[in-house]
């Protein structure tokens, strides 16, 4: 079962433990497939290819488990399937620990178009509020088992690096394995100084180094603990999907997650036909047809932004309730009376810093972060990610930011810490 890095949104830092320090783990367990896979030419001139084929597909088995079939009864074809590019997703039973998931998903969003009940269109709900967790994506060359190379941000997200598995290290005797805790090591790749470049790269050049991504979500009504996955390897799906995440962040304070507005409005996942540029063999820029992988946001503009500041303004009448009974509950006073809480002097009765200024603008915002000596631009990288770049536009997303740097004004070391995992996690 495949894993997904996910920073909950809401929770709390990560604590150190045995296994490392690291965000919380959400498990995958299904995949909808972005289209089919068909029989080459070759192979579609074997009677043989053609009844293993066609029975697999009937079976619902899983196009590997139908390529592994047709490598075992006809050796000689060398790679018999190609992906072939549809405007449905396919929903297999073989690709869910449960397969009756895949038949709740078909029989609740599924539809018959001509071409027999399909998937063309179902909602979903991302589980973390970065886009880089609910879609990650690297560029990556596999051999027949493993994957070989691998692109990896530095910590910074300045450079990106070539990795692969670090060799298994020997014992004194060069004869014996040792036995490695946590799984096989990883290192930058030696021949070209560890550095990812596609226009140089042997792999990349020759197609065996391509993009690859995938969605992570969750379908409402299909009832699953676990994530599911959407893999593509569309540079152009995956590049529109980020300009929706980001305008939807803005217009949400930086929230990507749940539901989209008090109606239940979700995102999409469809397919639309679109001409694609692409460069031929010969050099030439050409456009073909393709059926794209679109995330929609079929939501009303206005009300997704009254829902946020309606959200906002709950949120301040509870800061100043809590705010009136702590000060109650401290000195006896009614409730007319408000006064400090307890919490707004340190221990020895001198005063806290002072409390956001209600609308604060964003050099007020920033220079509270050059005083707890913290770097103004990964800072801003950070704020960024959590809440999008509306933040600094937004009065109430630069609240949320001096909020923020109030609770830890006192831990600026614990604070910095929380932006280095928050960075790398969406590296």
């Amino acid at each position: 079962m495949a894993q997904a890095i996910i920073t909950v949104q809401g929770g709390s830092d990560s604590l150190p433990t045995l296994l490392g320090q690291a965000p919380a783990r959400i498990p995958t367990g299904g995949k909808i497939r972005p289209g089919i896979m068909v029989l080459t030419r070759k192979a579609a001139e074997q009677p043989e290819a053609k009844a293993i084929y066609t029975q697999g597909v009937a079976e619902g088995r899983s196009f590997e488990a139908i390529e592994k079939a047709l490598a075992q009864a006809l050796p000689q074809l060398k790679s018999p399937l190609v992906p072939r590019n549809v405007p449905w997703f396919t929903v297999r039973g073989a690709d869910f620990p449960n397969p009756e998931i895949a038949r709740e998903i078909l029989d609740t969003y599924g539809e018959d178009r001509g071409q027999g009940h399909r998937l063309y269109r179902f909602p979903v709900v991302f589980p973390s509020d970065h886009w880089q967790t609910v879609m990650p994506h690297e560029l990556a060359a596999w051999s027949t088992h493993e994957k070989r190379f691998w692109s990896q941000y530095s910590p910074d997200g300045l450079v990106r690096h070539c990795m692969h598995h670090a060799p298994v290290p020997v014992d004194h005797t060069g004869r014996r394995t040792i036995r490695i805790f946590g799984g096989r090591k990883t290192m930058q790749r030696e021949e070209n100084g560890g550095i990812c470049n596609p226009e140089s790269c042997p792999e990349y050049q020759a197609h065996q180094c391509n993009l690859t991504g995938r969605f992570l979500f969750f379908i409402p009504g299909i009832r699953s603990i676990s994530a599911l996955e959407l893999p593509t390897t569309s540079f152009y799906a995956m590049s529109a999907a980020i300009q929706r995440f980001q305008a939807i962040a803005q217009m949400r304070g930086g929230r990507i997650s749940g539901f989209l507005g008090r109606d239940r409005t979700t995102f999409f996942l469809t397919k639309v036909l679109k001409e694609v540029p692409r460069i031929d063999e010969q050099g030439r820029a050409v456009r073909v047809p393709q059926w794209i992988i679109e995330l929609e946001a079929p939501v009303d503009v206005t009300a997704l932004l009254r829902d946020h500041e309606d959200e906002e303004a709950i949120v301040q009448q509870a800061r100043l309730a809590t705010q009136i009974l702590d000060g109650a509950a401290a000195g006896g006073q009614g409730l007319g009376e408000v006064q400090a809480p307890v919490e707004a002097y340190d221990a020895d009765g001198s005063e806290k810093a002072e409390p956001s200024p209600g609308r604060p603008t964003l050099e007020q915002v920033l220079a509270r972060v050059r005083g707890i000596g913290l770097p103004v631009e990964r800072y801003q990288a950070y704020a960024d990610r959590r809440w999008g770049r509306g933040w600094r536009v937004n009065p109430h997303g630069r609240g949320r930011a001096w909020d923020e740097l109030e609770r830890y004004r006192n831990d600026p070391r614990g604070y910095a810490d929380k932006i280095d995992v928050e960075l790398r996690a969406s590296a």
